[in-house]
């Protein structure tokens, strides 16, 4: 087995998005413009309500999908051809974007706290102007491995020690697993040669094979067929991290806001059908 290590490590940056909503942009920042097939990651956490219940209303979207987890709280959505539901705590949403979408996301209050992710992934062209669609899949329905006493995995999408998450729409079959240790152990999880693989830790710190990540950092990972996470000389180490990867599509990336194809003429037919009404 060849131990995949942490090629570069990422803060992100502070931003606002939608109506106002506070979030942190890990990938999609100048420091991590895109690692393919993954355009953007957002994560967002507050228990101060006026930082984001504005939310996000009616916005486009062509050429991608969007993943939203909820961690915790809820996440109302509704879009241009009738679609419409609520992602709470534990759920996740994939959605396919397609030849077009206008949809808008409101979050709801649990206790006052919001918490989760946003990841955004490429498709390939063949897809770009593919159906848009939904797949919402509560949080019962995702399953948990345990990777040992001390640690196991909610596996969201992909397959991990034979257990398959319940994500059927993804057109580039990533692995996405939230990784949760209640103390010291070491784990080994394999991940695919040649997939572009990070780790973003949301709670506590974890040791990537001998490198130190702490809440709030993303490891971008070199190479191989499987990483060691482990609590390094903290014996006492709690924490959560989730793990994606998949294969990068290896196609010309063009991206102008909530549209990204692989041409400029794609991105101009993009705004043309927005602006007279015939994107979605």
């Amino acid at each position: 087995m060849t131990n995949r290590q942490v090629a570069q490590r990422v803060q992100g940056v502070g931003t606002q998005d939608g109506a106002g909503v506070s979030l942190t942009r890990i990938i999609g920042q100048p420091l991590l413009r895109h690692l393919a097939p993954f355009l953007m990651l957002d994560f967002f956490g507050s228990d101060q309500p006026n930082e984001y219940l504005a939310g996000f209303p009616a916005h486009p979207h062509r050429g991608f999908q969007t993943v939203t987890y909820m961690l915790k709280g809820k996440m109302r959505h509704k879009d241009s051809v009738g679609n419409e539901g609520v992602i709470e705590t534990g759920g996740i949403q994939w959605m396919n974007a397609g030849r077009g979408i206008i949809h808008e996301e409101m979050p709801e209050q649990t206790d006052g706290l919001l918490k989760g992710f946003q990841l955004w992934v490429n498709l390939p062209a063949k897809d770009k102007m593919s159906a848009p669609g939904y797949q919402d899949i509560p949080a019962e329905q995702v399953p948990s491995v345990a990777l040992n006493e001390q640690a196991s995995a909610k596996v969201l999408a992909g397959e991990l020690m034979n257990v398959n998450g319940p994500v059927k729409t993804a057109k580039v079959s990533p692995l996405f697993i939230d990784v949760h240790w209640q103390s010291c152990t070491t784990v080994d999880i394999p991940i695919q040669q040649g997939h572009n693989a990070f780790i973003y830790c949301y709670e506590g710190r974890v040791d990537v094979d001998g490198t130190d990540i702490n809440a709030g950092t993303l490891a971008v990972l070199s190479d191989g067929n499987q990483v060691t996470l482990n609590c390094g000389n903290d014996t006492s180490v709690a924490g959560k991290a989730i793990l994606v990867a998949a294969q990068p599509i290896g196609e010309p990336i063009v991206q102008y806001g909530p549209f990204v194809m692989n041409t400029e003429s794609e991105i101009q037919q993009a705004l043309f059908d927005y602006q007279r009404g015939t994107l979605a």
